[in-house]
């Protein structure tokens, strides 16, 4: 049985052309003996745009299961970042799809396929945890300088909040008279 495939091309502005992934990939798929599923195309959409409505169409095609592989022209035509990139192969791979790069030769069905891409997602963990350690870092700093984080403290009178429900008001009515939230409210006098 020939391998279903779906193409997915792309450039980022709207006068570039896409005919040359469009053809070249077709013209492989043809060569691998492919039926070629559908071709997905996003034309003048940045590769750094977290919605594009042909990549949308195609990842939800492959949760469906309408194809068996994922063509593309090179890895920067599909991927946002590394880490965009391998964290849909995995998701390709726990489907069952294998992903072809075309002008990288990587081809996931194959040993060679799979050791790349599991030299990319090392890499994207890699990348993942330097972003973590810079984050600590920065926070930590921040926080030596005196920065603040979450929300801000509301300051209520106390007093008046004890006061106020000493004589029988309701948690919500002592909230709403010192401008607190109930919770907050609750938290200070509660139980009294």
């Amino acid at each position: 049985m020939n391998k279903r495939v779906g193409i997915y091309v792309r450039c980022s502005t709207a006068h570039q052309d896409l005919d040359l992934q469009r053809d070249d990939l077709s013209e492989f798929a043809k060569r691998r003996c492919w039926q070629i599923h559908q071709i997905y195309e996003d034309k003048g959409i940045s590769g750094a745009k977290d919605k594009r409505p042909a990549l949308d169409q195609l990842m939800a095609d492959a949760r469906r299961g309408k194809f068996d592989l994922i063509a593309v022209w090179r890895f920067d035509r599909f991927g946002r970042s590394v880490a965009h990139l391998v964290n849909s192969l995995n998701e390709f791979q726990s489907l069952g799809i294998d992903f072809v790069s075309l002008n990288e030769a990587v081809d996931t069905s194959t040993p060679a396929g799979r050791v790349l891409f599991s030299v990319m997602a090392s890499i994207a963990e890699f990348e993942r945890t330097l972003i973590q350690e810079r984050v600590k870092a920065g926070v930590a700093r921040a926080m030596a300088n005196g920065v603040r984080f979450g929300r801000p403290r509301v300051g209520i009178d106390y007093q008046r909040a004890v006061e106020l429900r000493g004589m029988g008001w309701s948690i919500r009515r002592i909230a709403k008279e010192l401008k607190a939230s109930p919770s907050t409210v609750y938290r200070l006098v509660g139980g009294e």
